[in-house]
């Protein structure tokens, strides 16, 4: 029985490009979709093995996207595929339930590969993206952030660069750096993907109350 698949992607050579990959393998593209609702209006009439989503869709974040399926549907694997390779969305799609990453520059027969691995109800990440997220995080590190590098770290959870929350925050590039560096140090984590992830479990644990 072939894997049924919702792609959720506005590029449509993106789509097309999916369904000629599909029909020579085990694989069906079974819907398209544009945007977050019509991938949810398709979700509530027939559902698939296995969702492929776009990090960015005209409509939202594909981790938005990905939290309201875990929402309906929990068991039902989401995958990014995705031209975007920032550490930071990797680490809150790990952090949100997320099957899988695989970018678009990946070779093909990995696609498929992670696609047959997730549907089958295994996590696709590689060790090197687990280690990479998860290496020196405690469940719950102390910290005494202040209220300013709280803002950082929410900033810094979404992706944003350096410069990016120096402009939101309408703070020096450098007072952000030095942000930066003592939230690693509090949290006890090595770099910003951990730190990213840290905070995204903090927010997933406080709406979870």
């Amino acid at each position: 029985m072939p894997i049924r698949v919702l792609s959720v992607d506005d590029h449509e050579v993106v789509q097309l490009g999916l369904g000629v990959l599909f029909e020579q393998s085990s694989v069906r593209l079974q819907t398209t979709a544009k945007t977050s609702a019509e991938a949810l209006q398709a979700l509530g009439k027939r559902q698939p093995d296995v969702v492929l989503t776009e990090t960015l869709l005209p409509d939202g974040s594909g981790i938005d996207l990905l939290k309201q399926i875990k929402a309906e549907w929990p068991s039902l694997p989401v995958l990014f595929f995705t031209g975007s390779e920032s550490p930071s969305y990797m680490a809150r799609g790990y952090a949100s339930g997320a099957a899988g990453y695989v970018t678009k520059s990946d070779r093909l027969n990995r696609l498929m590969d992670v696609v047959s691995l997730v549907a089958s109800g295994k996590m696709a990440w590689t060790e090197e993206q687990l280690k990479q997220f998860t290496g020196g995080l405690s469940p719950d590190p102390e910290s005494s952030l202040t209220a300013r590098e709280g803002d950082v770290l929410q900033l810094l959870a979404h992706g944003l660069t350096n410069n990016e929350i120096a402009a939101v925050l309408q703070i020096g590039y450098e007072t952000v750096k030095e942000h930066v560096q003592h939230i690693l140090r509090k949290l006890g984590v090595r770099h910003r993907t951990q730190a990213a992830v840290w905070a995204v479990r903090k927010e997933m644990t406080r709406s979870d109350k």
